[in-house]
């Protein structure tokens, strides 16, 4: 046996751990929700994101790892550790996140409540007024939708919902009953479609009420001549993630496939347990024993279960006016006032780079709606990932085909969570007459393209529209992404090219503008980055700045440690997980990771390559992740318009100006908020872009303010946002087996040795039994 510290293998990995990446990401969200400069309900809002992510981080990412310690799979980290190792790390951070989140909720936010004109109260402060309409609610619209199901020798164990609200109730029977004595457990869930919180106006504020302490308060009408002994609410996140092999029969239903696989979400295994304080031992004991978790699982909240519900709030009518009001789009630089009347003409002699929110969508839906209506359109190809409810997407297109224009759309039913209103609307257009194709084979399609193709004189002109963000209307108001509109030939080629790939049996030449995955995405970029090792090796003006949602690739991150080392200077800007390690000495001296979060979601993808004074941008869909370069259709497109280059590295120099919603990220994976210098004024990249024009756009000098500068410093002064790494991976030494992990140098690597079937208990816990109350 070789004696190692997790701590040692964290330290020594060159790789960020994916996973502690994100977690560090949803810490800068939840720092949104710390701001005093925000509105309390503005506040509240970022925290209810930090729900939700965390609940598609449990359903996902934790649920991804229960598959490798459930089937006894072989997983190790880019941390270094293997699978029951890195469960403690992870789970033990994911602990500290849920305690700082609900301290957030309790101390700093919940006070400030009374005199923002509203209040979270429980039954017992209301007035007596008050207490009757909330027992006429339960009596009326509560208690005919509440089910108790009781688990005992007669009863099997029920099955509880994803993520809903339910009460464990343990009783027992009055001393006169056959069972006398006896105890027994029940649950009752709390329906989903019941409001989060009931509401009650008073002079001074309005009232919210959690569902669960309404309930409560009328338990004794379920459980009638029983004595109650405790009720512990509680919520379980299962485990999402599920994988859809490809079939071997090629007439096999996919849709029903997909169907099937929503499903088992309802019944995957529980990989997150969050109960209140005080809970009853009958009760945590069956769970533990049931589900197979301990206590790295279970999650005391101390507070209010479910966050997500403060939407509720935040979106009442009565606070309409204390949100902070969106700044209205502005008129594309490309694009003049009026031109999107008659989006066909225009863009005959025009290319057009929109970017999101501070241009509206609209000019992409008007072209579709003017390409529905308009007699000389023969048809119109598009893939879907997400839409808005409602879409107007959807309606021009079944417009179109009911004016009889060939219409094929690929709908991606593999889109996470959004599978069932995608085979919905894909439905729709199938019974339209349109020609709909579910998804591509063992491929999910991401890549965000339209062609529209238009009979002109004696000639046909292929309108196309290529971009980074999805064709949905409601989140392009808090999407940055950027698009671009154009009939020049080439993209009208590679685009058509595309299309027969994906929808036929096609394989194509080089595409002249377009870099694919899962073609050759990664070995395209690796080159580009070669390219700018080359000229730094030949004193040649080089340079790479990529901003992007997540970096993951290790081969493309290795190829940046590899131009780092050649004098290459970096700047990434990664909103989300960066699993590459900046300023680490003799590695990536000269590369500087920054994120940027804050008023909008930076969904924007830019990939930046100097080229020796001749850059090379590139846009698209795809992020440098695995998955996207090799189980994922993707494309990236060469922006060639130099007046289109120059908006697009203008987007690039903005983010890198910005000192208010950007931090740095430290060697140690650690971010710290980023403040202006001395004698800085503050640049808010989600507002300056409401002000750029030609002038600036043409003024901006990426290379010489950004690039040919002096190497990145190698530490970064300041408060971290989350938990420091030495708090994060100290702790007790790790045992492992000669044949789990070998030390190579300075990075940990596998052994050729086969892994032994892993279970995922017995575990100590991750958290101390008398720390579960704090």
């Amino acid at each position: 046996m070789k004696l190692f510290k997790s701590s040692d293998l964290i330290r020594k990995s060159k790789y960020i751990s994916r996973d502690l990446s994100w977690l560090r990401f949803n810490y800068r969200v939840l720092d949104q929700a710390r701001d005093p400069a925000r509105s309390v309900l503005d506040r509240l809002r970022f925290l209810g994101i930090t729900a939700s992510n965390l609940d598609e981080f449990f359903m996902i990412r934790v649920g991804s790892l229960y598959n490798y310690l459930d089937y006894g799979k072989l997983r190790v980290d880019y941390s270094g550790l293997r699978e029951l190792p890195f469960r403690r790390k992870l789970l033990d951070f994911a602990h500290r996140f849920v305690h700082d989140q609900t301290q957030t909720f309790t101390q700093e936010l919940r006070p400030l409540f009374t005199k923002s004109g509203f209040d979270i109260l429980s039954v017992s402060e209301l007035t007596e007024v008050e207490q009757k309409k909330a027992d006429g609610y339960f009596k009326n619209t509560v208690f005919p939708l509440l089910t108790p199901m009781v688990y005992d020798s007669y009863h099997g164990f029920p099955l509880m919902m994803n993520q809903l609200l339910v009460f464990g109730v343990v009783t027992r029977m009055n001393p006169e009953g056959p069972e006398e004595g006896q105890e027994r457990l029940t649950f009752v869930q709390i329906p989903a479609n019941l409001a989060r919180f009931f509401e009650l106006q008073r002079k001074d504020r309005v009232i919210f009420v959690p569902i669960e302490e309404i309930v409560r308060a009328n338990l004794s009408k379920l459980f009638r001549n029983v004595d109650i002994l405790s009720a512990t609410l509680m919520r379980i996140t299962r485990n999402g993630d599920f994988t859809l092999e490809e079939s071997d029969d090629i007439d096999v239903d996919f849709i029903q496939e997909i169907q099937l696989g929503l499903k088992t979400r309802k019944r995957g295994r529980v990989v997150r347990l969050e109960v209140e304080p005080d809970a009853s031992n009958l009760l945590m004991n069956v769970l533990k024993e049931r589900w197979k978790i301990d206590n790295g699982n279970v999650f005391v909240i101390n507070g209010l279960i479910d966050l997500r519900g403060l939407n509720q709030i935040v979106r009442h009518p009565s606070f309409r006016d204390k949100l902070p009001r969106p700044l209205a789009p502005v008129q594309p630089l490309s694009l003049p006032p009026g031109a999107d009347e008659n989006l066909f003409e225009y863009l005959k002699h025009h290319d057009v780079l929109l970017h999101h929110p501070y241009n509206s969508i609209d000019p992409v839906v008007k072209l579709l709606e003017q390409a529905a209506e308009d007699p000389h359109v023969l048809g119109i190809k598009q893939t879907i990932y997400r839409l808005a409810d409602d879409s107007r997407v959807t309606a021009a297109l079944l417009k179109a085909a009911e004016n009889g224009k060939h219409v094929s759309v690929l709908f991606e039913v593999k889109a996470r969570f959004d599978e069932e209103r995608n085979i919905r609307e894909g439905t729709k257009l199938e019974k339209a007459g349109c020609f709909v194709i579910y998804g591509v084979s063992k491929y999910k399609t991401h890549t965000k393209m339209a062609m529209i193709i238009r009979k002109e004189g004696e000639k046909v002109t292929r309108y196309v529209h290529i971009g980074s963000g999805n064709y949905n209307e409601a989140t392009s108001r808090f999407y940055t992404d950027v698009s671009l509109l154009t009939t020049n030939d080439v993209y009208g080629h590679d685009v058509s090219e595309f299309f027969n790939v994906i929808t036929g049996h096609s394989q194509p030449d080089d595409y002249e503008y377009l870099i694919t995955a899962p073609k050759d995405m990664r070995q395209q970029l690796i080159q580009l980055i070669r390219d700018e090792a080359r000229n730094a090796k030949r004193s040649l003006p080089s340079g790479i700045v990529m901003k992007m949602n997540s970096l993951e690739d290790r081969d493309v991150i290795d190829e940046l440690y590899k131009a780092s080392k050649a004098g290459v200077p970096i700047r990434l800007i990664v909103r989300g997980i960066c699993c590459l390690r900046p300023r680490r000495p003799g590695l990536s001296e000269n590369i500087e990771v920054r994120s940027i979060v804050g008023e909008y979601l930076e969904h924007t993808r830019l990939f930046y390559f100097h080229h020796a004074g001749h850059p090379k941008l590139y846009s698209g869909s795809a992020d440098v992740m695995v998955r996207s370069f090799d189980r994922r259709i993707e494309a990236l497109f060469l922006i060639v318009n130099p007046q289109l280059q120059r908006e697009a590295i203008n987007i690039l120099y903005f983010n890198l100006r910005d000192n208010y919603n950007t931090y740095l990220m430290r060697e140690d994976g650690a971010y710290i908020k980023r403040q202006p210098l001395e004698g800085e004024p503050v640049f808010n990249v989600h507002k300056e872009f409401y002000f750029k024009n030609y002038g600036l756009v043409a003024e901006n000098a990426l290379y010489d303010d950004y690039l040919a500068t002096a190497p990145v410093p190698s530490t970064v002064e300041g408060e971290t946002v989350a938990p420091s790494e030495d708090s994060l991976i100290a702790g007790e030494e790790i045992v492992l087996p000669d044949d789990e992990i070998e030390l190579n140098g300075h990075e940990p690597t596998l052994a050729d040795a086969p892994a032994e079937p892993l279970t995922p208990g017995p575990v100590p816990p991750v958290v101390p039994e008398d720390a579960e109350n704090v």
